[in-house]
């Protein structure tokens, strides 16, 4: 996408495949395999580490760097066979959303103003809109009712907790 002026906005989106939420919805004038890295890093350390991360063959997803920490870290990946969307379905339905809705929309003065309305835009995606698939909860409330018990600072982590029935 581009601002009024013609420059560059390089998107990058981050979606939940089970709970539907938009966990990342960066934007910026350019992204280097390093900008993608600290975000992934940032969200697993807040959500934890998935099992695979599915994506398209971009160059900051196939880039060596990123395929060495997601080695590292035990993360499978999954990447699309260029020109088969259907093969990320979830995603493709979030991107034409977002390209619906804001992309398609807006006219975005600078990155600034990019950056502010994709916050309103991922919010309201993910606290104010109910989805079918999920029984009518939105994003937010499906991934809180799947959600283990917070913890606490100086709590033990869930692995090691008791299980409750």
């Amino acid at each position: 996408d581009r601002d009024e002026y013609g420059r560059p906005l390089r998107w990058l989106i981050i979606e939940d495949e089970f709970t539907r939420e938009g966990l990342v919805l960066e934007v910026e004038r350019g992204m280097k395999s390093t900008d993608v890295l600290d975000m992934l890093t940032e969200l697993m350390l807040i959500r934890g580490a998935p099992r695979h991360i599915r994506s398209d063959n971009g160059p900051e997803f196939i880039a060596t760097a990123i395929r060495r920490f997601l080695d590292q870290v035990g993360i499978e990946t999954l990447y699309i066979e260029p020109g088969a969307p259907w093969q990320n379905g979830y995603a493709e339905s979030f991107a034409g959303r977002l390209r619906d809705e804001l992309l398609n929309a807006e006219l975005f003065a600078d990155l600034r103003e990019a950056k502010a309305l994709s916050t309103m835009w991922r919010n309201d995606y993910n606290h104010r809109r109910p989805h079918s698939s999920l029984g009518y909860l939105t994003p937010a409330e499906f991934a809180a009712s799947h959600a283990g018990p917070p913890l606490r600072l100086g709590a033990a982590p869930l692995a090691s907790a008791p299980a409750q029935l």
